[in-house]
């Protein structure tokens, strides 16, 4: 795909006036997010998403459109992870609700930087060593297996802990919030006053490495979609802006997809063995893109019935009748 450098600025440019736009002007301050506030983002975000396609059918072909709608619904069912390690992380910190909404801008933009430079870095790679495209297949049906042995577990990942323990060396920190500042100053044994990091700090950390486990962990899956820069890029942008509406409208419910992680996983695991089998067998794009929708839409409905089954079994309580003297 030849895309011409006017594409790239007005991508580049689109992806600025939308960050802007979403952590600048319509979530400025802090307010409890409602339900129906973080339906309509979703469901805002997502649309956006799937709309660039035409915009890449304009420049390129239908192919590469194909190409980039399978590369951004897999990066957006991939993005429900880190809603649920992000519900994980507020909770282990006790981040206050008003503060959780500038956790996730944070988040967001670490998270968009951060695949950028993997994203770079990744395709540098791939241009110099073919061979690596194997090793990107072959760590994608790892991640997989790991996500099948771990299913429905979303613990914070041992990056998180070893960046804690790093900043607990540079700075001291305070197990109390001071309101939304990320510093504040306490009195040592000795009577003075030394400046501590609030546990907004520590959070930012930890959220900021989750996003590096997880950069590590996407970035391949979507190399075995595609190659191309400019739909990798876009892909990852318009899948990871929409994570703040998703959070509050899927953090409490996140217990509800019971099979998720299993699906995602069997998604990683067909497009590794893609990967694997790139200069052996050629598996048209549009293959992926039944593969993904149909895998991940299975999961989720397989998980809806599950979960209301189980609610169906459970026993109602009823009231205890006390006993007449």
């Amino acid at each position: 795909m030849d895309v011409p450098l006017l594409a790239w600025l007005g991508l580049a440019a689109g992806i600025a006036v939308l960050v802007v736009l979403d952590l600048f002007v319509l979530h400025r301050g802090h307010h409890r997010v409602s339900l129906r506030e973080a339906a309509i983002g979703t469901i805002g975000w997502t649309l956006l998403g799937v709309a660039f396609t035409g915009v890449v059918a304009l420049i390129g072909t239908g192919h590469d459109a194909t190409a980039y709608l399978t590369g951004f619904l897999l990066e957006k069912t991939l993005s429900l992870d880190n809603v649920a390690v992000f519900a994980v992380l507020f909770t282990a910190f006790a981040v206050p609700e008003l503060l959780r909404s500038r956790l996730l801008s944070i988040g967001v933009l670490a998270a968009l930087a951060l695949r950028i430079v993997f994203i770079a870095a990744g395709l540098a790679v791939l241009n110099a060593v073919h061979a690596v495209l194997y090793v990107f297949g072959a760590l994608l049906i790892l991640t997989a297996v790991r996500m099948l042995v771990k299913r429905n577990e979303h613990a914070p990942r041992s990056a998180d802990s070893r960046a804690l323990r790093l900043l607990g060396r540079v700075v001291p920190l305070t197990p109390e919030y001071d309101g939304d500042h990320y510093f504040t100053k306490r009195r040592t044994e000795s009577g003075r006053l030394r400046r501590h990091a609030t546990p907004m700090v520590a959070a930012i950390v930890a959220v900021a490495a989750a996003d590096v486990v997880f950069a590590v962990d996407s970035i391949p899956a979507v190399f075995g979609v595609t190659t191309v820069p400019f739909l990798v890029v876009s892909a990852n942008a318009f899948a990871v802006l929409g994570l703040r509406p998703t959070y509050f409208l899927l953090a409490g419910a996140m217990d509800r997809f019971v099979h998720l992680q299993t699906g995602l996983a069997i998604v990683l695991i067909g497009v590794g063995a893609k990967m694997l089998l790139e200069d052996v067998v050629h598996i048209p794009v549009w293959v992926n893109l039944v593969f993904v929708v149909v895998v991940i839409s299975v999961s989720i409905l397989t998980s809806l019935r599950t979960t209301r089954k189980a609610a169906e079994k459970e026993p109602q309580r009823r009231p205890t009748v006390a006993a007449k003297p």
